[in-house]
């Protein structure tokens, strides 16, 4: 290691390893944040039939569906609960 004869890292070497650990740790930040959702996720898909009365009563009073296709869903979505349960 003669970095007094100009055996040494260099600029572009500092470049390299600063640009390459910025990278590493990018990585290991997306890698936590990937996980951290994909598990957020997965526990209100169990959650599911609260969020879609919900959807639905938006959808009836927006007057998307009428009061018939309202009462048929609701009936369908607490039927597919107690098959659930």
């Amino acid at each position: 290691m003669h970095y007094w004869d100009g055996y040494g890292m260099g600029a572009w070497g500092f470049v390299v390893t600063t640009v390459s650990m910025v990278l590493f740790w990018v990585l290991i930040i997306a890698a936590i944040v990937a996980v951290v959702r994909y598990l957020g996720r997965t526990g209100r898909v169990e959650r599911g039939s609260g969020r879609a009365e919900e959807i639905l009563a938006e959808r009836f009073a927006r007057g998307d569906i009428d009061e018939e296709e309202y009462r048929r869903r609701l009936q369908a979505l607490s039927e597919h609960d107690r098959r659930r349960t």
